[in-house]
């Protein structure tokens, strides 16, 4: 036989395994899809957390009994096993409901504000002071302590429509809430006004995370909604010297126990080697906690669910974490970590869905050059399910303490246009999630589980 006969037939034969494997992978995908769109639970489960529970604050006890409910569901999926992980985590709490008040020379304007998480409360009073307006930190320096000292300053630093990536959008504007208080009190400030981050015009003041610098004074740092800043805005420019008023009850209280609740189906031929799946069980507590993350904690769930569903009997361990404490401190994502250093675990890969329940357009890579190519040969079996973007490299706040010992992060990308319209705020309710687009989500991450799990798994757990 020719060697050119000898090297047709070879190139045949490995073709047709090529071609034999991608239509078994397709079939396998296909079967997730149809499992999750006909038979998903997630939609059910999320009804639960929001509806039956609520904003579920660290070290809360609507966070307590949302540990308990999911570990609950846990225990019905038919897992080889579920455990709680303790962690300590920080307890701030709200209290009673915040007042603001533009005063104008001819009338008092309420104004939506709502106390950004992790602010000091103010004086048993209130305190009423003049507004300084800025841009941006470049302002607020430009104006020096001369200006500032004694006043609330006001950033007025809206998210950037013109940007199609939102999140590019939010990463421009979100210094401004988490740190603003401390560049503010720098110049001797004695409260803080921040724009809601929000693409919106709406009467919703968003919360979210702001942070402290022991160095500095710590100021009380309040959200006001985007129509509450237009309005704030142009009242100063009729009346540059009106005060406001402002009053919070917020309280940060000694850290509270609490859990990562873990379920886990083990591998029939790697057992030792883990893909995680997950996303943070708490949620502020303005709203209802759909969107931010109770979309990604039962997404994460459902994935475990299909697979058993489908008889599909995976070669690694495949676990689901519900972290604990992922808006306001990472304890759980940093418990988990630790554990998992000490107990000399081998993760292949980790995947969280932090970002919304809308529909799911692709994943998030923080990997090796290599690992990035392998994930994109996979797009064609992918693409028909409307996944098609792996371009991206930010991953989740849950995941990144693991990723960092050098472990391939992914985080699931959906439709974000429509994630800052409820993102930290009162409208973040399960009415605001479509069934159909959670239950999707669940599929991507199944079927890239089953990928992953399938095929790449030495290159996946390479050096870093």
């Amino acid at each position: 036989m020719c060697v050119k006969k000898i090297l047709f037939i070879f190139l045949f034969v490995v073709a047709t395994i090529a071609a034999t494997a991608e239509n078994k992978d397709s079939l396998m995908i296909r079967k997730i899809y149809e499992e999750a769109l006909t038979n998903g639970k997630s939609y059910g489960n999320l009804n639960y957390l929001c509806n039956k529970i609520g904003g579920r604050l660290s070290g809360s006890e609507n966070a307590a009994k949302a540990v308990d409910y999911i570990e609950s569901v846990l225990r019905t999926t038919n897992l080889d096993t579920v455990y709680k992980q303790p962690c300590m985590v920080p307890h701030w709490v709200r209290g009673a409901k915040e007042e603001g008040k533009i005063l104008l020379s001819s009338k008092t304007q309420q104004a939506p504000i709502c106390a950004l998480g992790g602010s000091i409360r103010t004086n048993e009073k209130g305190i009423t002071a003049q507004v300084i307006e800025v841009k941006n930190f470049d302002e607020l320096t430009s104006l020096g302590t001369e200006k500032i000292k004694g006043k609330i300053v006001f950033f007025n630093h809206p998210m950037d429509a013109t940007k199609f990536s939102t999140m590019e959008a939010y990463g421009e504007a979100v210094p401004y809430r988490s740190r603003g208080a401390v560049k503010a009190a720098s110049f001797g400030a004695i409260g803080v006004i921040v724009r809601s981050m929000s693409l919106i015009k709406e009467d919703f003041p968003h919360t979210g995370g702001m942070w402290y610098n022991d160095s500095i004074a710590k100021i009380p740092a309040c959200a006001i909604s985007t129509n509450g800043a237009d309005f704030l805005s142009r009242s100063l420019k009729t009346e540059p010297a009106l005060q406001f008023y402002l009053k919070m009850n917020c309280e940060q209280l000694e850290d509270a126990p609490s859990f990562n609740v873990v379920g886990e189906i083990k591998g029939s031929e790697k057992p030792e080697k883990i893909i995680l799946v997950g996303g943070h069980l708490d949620s502020w507590d303005t709203g209802k906690g759909a969107h931010d993350d109770g979309t990604g904690v039962v997404g994460s769930i459902e994935v475990l669910r299909i697979l058993q569903s489908i008889h599909y009997k995976p070669k690694c361990t495949i676990r689901v974490v519900a972290f604990m404490n992922g808006e306001n401190g990472t304890r759980g994502a940093k418990k988990y970590a630790e554990l998992a250093k000490a107990n000399k675990e081998t993760h292949v890969a980790v995947i969280e869905s932090d970002k919304g329940g809308f529909s799911p357009r692709g994943f998030n890579i923080d990997a090796t050059k290599e690992v990035r190519q392998i994930v994109k040969s996979w797009r064609l079996l992918l693409e028909p399910y409307g996944v098609y973007n792996f371009e991206g490299t930010e991953i989740g706040s849950d995941i990144e303490p693991i990723v960092k010992t050098g472990v391939t992060g992914f985080e699931l990308l959906p439709d974000l246009q429509r994630y800052f319209d409820v993102n930290n705020s009162p409208q973040d309710t399960f009415d605001k999630v479509n069934k159909r687009e959670l239950e999707m989500g669940g599929a991507a991450m199944a079927a890239l589980i089953y990928l992953i799990d399938v095929h790449g798994l030495s290159a996946l757990v390479q050096s870093r």
